[in-house]
C-alpha cells in the first residue's frame, strides 16, 4: 500500500508544484484521490499509466481538484480502457460531470459510473471499505478514509499438529470462530494473531471540524491540506482553509501516526515552512514535494 503525490499545490500551481491528486496503490486496485490539471502528465512523470486508475474520487468541484479530469478519461479511453471507471463525488456530481462532458467533443468515450456520495459509508469490497464526511469549505467538500479491514493471521504449522489441514474449519478460524478437534475447543487466539488492518486518511479543504478528526482517528498516514502557515491564519479563516498547525492539532487530536501536509498557497516557495510550523504542535509532520511515495506498512 503505497501513497504517491501528484500535486501539491493549492489554487494556483507554481513551476514546481501541480495541482492535487494523490494515487493510492492496493493490491490490484489504483485509487486517485482529486485530480486537478495537468494530473495525467503527472501521473506519466511518476511512471504511472492512467489505465492503472480503477477509481477516482473527488473531494469537491472547485477546478484546482477535478480540472484534469476530462484530459485523463480521453487519455483513458484512447488507451482502450476495459474496466467500468466508478467516479465518486459530493451530491450533484453526476450532474457537474454531465455538464463537463458536454463541454468538448471527442470521439472516445469511456464507461464509467458517477456516484453522489453521502456521508459514511460509500464502498466496502472484501479488503477495505471507503468513508466520506463533509468538510468546511466554501462549496460542498469530502473527506475521504480508507480502512483496510483486520485480517487473521493463521499459524498452519500450530494448526497441523493440532491435526488440522487446509478445509473449511481454517474458514471458520479465519472468520474468528471457535472449532472444535478430536473433541477439543480450539480458540482462534490459540492459533491466529489479529493484523490490524491500515488506515489512510485524505483531508481536502476545510476549517477544523469535528469530521476532521472523525476521518483521521487512528490513522496510520493523514494526508491534509495546509493552505497556509500560523502566520496567515487570518487568510485561512477568510478562505476556509486550514493552517499547518490547525493540520498538525487535528492529527494530533486524532491519534493518527503520520501527517502529510499537502495543498499549499503559491506564496510559499518550499514546504520547510509549513513543515516546521507543523512540527511544534505534531513532531511527526512532513511536508509532501510532488513525486514523494509514503509506504503505509502494517504495525
Amino acid at each position: 500500500m503505497e501513497l504517491i503525490i501528484l500535486g501539491t499545490s493549492s489554487t494556483k500551481p507554481t513551476r514546481k508544484r501541480n495541482h492535487s491528486a494523490y494515487f493510492l496503490t492496493y493490491k490490484n486496485e489504483g485509487i486517485l484521490f482529486d485530480c486537478g490539471e495537468g494530473t495525467q502528465r503527472q501521473m506519466m512523470q511518476a511512471g504511472i499509466k492512467p489505465n492503472k486508475i480503477t477509481k477516482i474520487f473527488i473531494s469537491h468541484w472547485h477546478g484546482d481538484h477535478m480540472l484534469g479530469l476530462p484530459g485523463l478519461l480521453q487519455t483513458m479511453a484512447v488507451n482502450e480502457y476495459t474496466k467500468s471507471l466508478k467516479i465518486y463525488g459530493p451530491p450533484g456530481s453526476k450532474n457537474k460531470y454531465k455538464k463537463m462532458l458536454d463541454a468538448f467533443e471527442s470521439s472516445y468515450k469511456i464507461e464509467a459510473k458517477i456516484h453522489d456520495i453521502k456521508e459514511g459509508k460509500v464502498l466496502e469490497t472484501d479488503d477495505y471499505y471507503i468513508e466520506a464526511y463533509s468538510l468546511t469549505h466554501r462549496t460542498k467538500c469530502y473527506g475521504y478514509r480508507f480502512v483496510e479491514k483486520d485480517k487473521r493471521q493463521i499459524n498452519m504449522s500450530k494448526l497441523k499438529k493440532l491435526g488440522v489441514t487446509e478445509g473449511p474449519i481454517v474458514g471458520k478460524i479465519q472468520e474468528g470462530k471457535t472449532i472444535t478437534v478430536k473433541g477439543k475447543k480450539i480458540k482462534p487466539e490459540q492459533v491466529s494473531k489479529l493484523v490490524k488492518g491500515r488506515i489512510f486518511a485524505y483531508v481536502a479543504d476545510t476549517r477544523p471540524c469535528k469530521n476532521c478528526e472523525k476521518l483521521a482517528r487512528n490513522a496510520d498516514l493523514l494526508l491534509c491540506e495546509s493552505t497556509y502557515s500560523s502566520e496567515h491564519a487570518d487568510k485561512a479563516r477568510e478562505y476556509k482553509h486550514l493552517t499547518a498547525q490547525e493540520a498538525a492539532q487535528i492529527a494530533a487530536n486524532a491519534n493518527v501516526k503520520k501527517l502529510i501536509l499537502t495543498h499549499y498557497s503559491a506564496r510559499y516557495k518550499n514546504e520547510h515552512e509549513l513543515e516546521q510550523d507543523a512540527r511544534t504542535v505534531f513532531d511527526n509532520s512532513f511536508g509532501a514535494k510532488d513525486f514523494a511515495k509514503f509506504k503505509i506498512l502494517k504495525s
